[in-house]
Parts: structure tokens; sequence; C-alpha cells
């Protein structure tokens, strides 16, 4: 079956687009692939760093975040994008298929989120930066429910700048971890376009307090950094990278810029 050149067209700048979410280990270890009336989301064995990331579990939270930006474009295009995750059990590296189905009426809060992808705030926050606010907070802790994730404020000492949030899922296999990978990304464009800077590390086990705040049956899945920046700091340039990437598995955080 062949795919109509619009549909092609509309798909290919789809894959642009979720070229520009975290990626795993600096490099983008998925891949999509354009088909007959889908799109793919693969694993891409020659790229995935087994050693660092044995289970490709913050495989599949880098391919999530991918997932968000395809899915914003599509709005932007007036798709509705219908996502399946792990759609065939035989095609264990097939991650997800994206559909576009539908006429979709693109939301101001969409709008504002593709945008954040293009506008990244800088790497250094500013040093009259402070903890976000409990109403940005409560915004950014619904960014993650619409994921089917939570994000969790941790308590965070009073001379603290940095508020600290874990995000997590119900159950921890590979369907939550693109949930949270989804989650993540979302969280992460709702504080950029609300001056919010943010920095990630998946490892969680170390970080106190995590277990305290998460109910039973939650697991976590990252750990954010988040600190509102002063309203009249200037910007970055319109195309700088979006993330200043580096390795999770030695433990450094992921500044988004």
């Amino acid at each position: 079956m062949s795919v109509p050149a619009t549909v092609r067209a509309s798909a290919e700048r789809l894959v642009v687009a979720a070229t520009m979410g975290p990626t795993v280990h600096d490099v983008h270890a998925w891949r999509f692939k354009v088909v007959a009336g889908l799109i793919e989301l693969h694993a891409d064995p020659d790229r995935f760093r087994r050693l660092r990331d044995p289970a490709g579990r913050a495989l599949h939270l880098a391919s999530g975040a991918a997932l968000v930006n395809l899915r914003l474009t599509a709005a932007q295009l007036g798709h509705e994008a219908v996502v399946r995750l792990l759609p065939d059990a035989g095609r264990p590296a097939l991650l997800a298929t994206v559909r576009l189905a539908g006429r979709h009426r693109v939301t101001r809060e969409e709008r504002l989120l593709c945008a954040a992808t293009l506008r990244p705030l800088s790497a250094t926050p500013s040093p009259s930066g402070a903890r976000p606010s409990a109403h940005v907070l409560n915004e950014l802790r619904e960014a993650a429910r619409l994921e089917g994730a939570a994000l969790h404020p941790l308590p965070t000492a009073p001379d603290g700048v940095a508020q600290r949030a874990v995000l997590t899922t119900t159950g921890d296999g590979r369907t939550e971890w693109l949930r949270a990978g989804q989650a993540l990304q979302r969280v992460l464009l709702s504080g950029t376009a609300r001056s919010v800077s943010a920095s990630f590390t998946f490892e969680t086990g170390d970080v106190p307090a995590v277990r305290e705040v998460a109910t039973p049956g939650e697991f976590p899945q990252a750990v954010l950094e988040l600190v509102q920046e002063a309203p009249a700091r200037p910007r970055g340039r319109l195309f700088e990278p979006a993330v200043d990437r580096q390795h999770e598995g030695k433990r450094n955080w992921q500044r988004i810029r």
C-alpha cells in the first residue's frame, strides 16, 4: 500500500520534530520509520549502549519523550495523533506506532509546548532564581498526570533554590517507561513555557524521601530539579540545542536549556 505524498510529507516533518527530545547516552538510540498509514518508533540496536542501560529503561524513557514532540507537531499540522505503545509482542524492538487520524484543532497549550521545543531556557539558572510557586508546581503535576504519571514534590531545604520532584508511574515495565518518558517531556516543556529551568536524572535509588512521597504501587522513574527563572532574564537564541547532554550512568544531571 502506497502512502499519499501529502501524508508522507507530514509524517516526515513529524519525524524531524521528534528528534528534538532528550536523548539517551548522548545518542538517539531509537529511530522512526514511515510506513503505510503509520509512523513506527523502533529501538535501534546499533546505537543502544546496553552496558550503560542493560534493561533498556532509559532508552524507553527517551523514546517516550520523542513521541511527545511528534504528537505536538502533529497537532500544529491539524492531525490527531493516535499512539499505540508496544503494539506487537512479536517485534520487541517496535516501541510504538503513531497513526494520523482525523482533524485536530490545536489548543493554546499545545502551541506553547511546541514553541517550547524551539525556545529553550539557558542551561545556567539565574542567580535570582527561586523555587516555583505552588500554582506552577500544580500545573507541572497536571502535565505529568495527563501522560499517565505523577509528579511529587520532594522536601526541600528552607534555604534551597531548586525544588526537587520525583516522577512516578504505577508499574515498572516497558509500557510504564514509555509513559514516563512522555510525562517527563511534557513536564519539561511545560516548565520551559513557564520560565522554569529544569534538570533531571533517571537514577532515583539514592535520592532521599522518594519512597516517602510516592503512594503504594508507584515506582520512581526520574528526579527533577526545578528553578523559577527571573522574569527579566533574556532568553537564549531560538535554535540553541534543547539539552546539554550528559551520561545518566555517571549520575550526572541533564540540564534542559
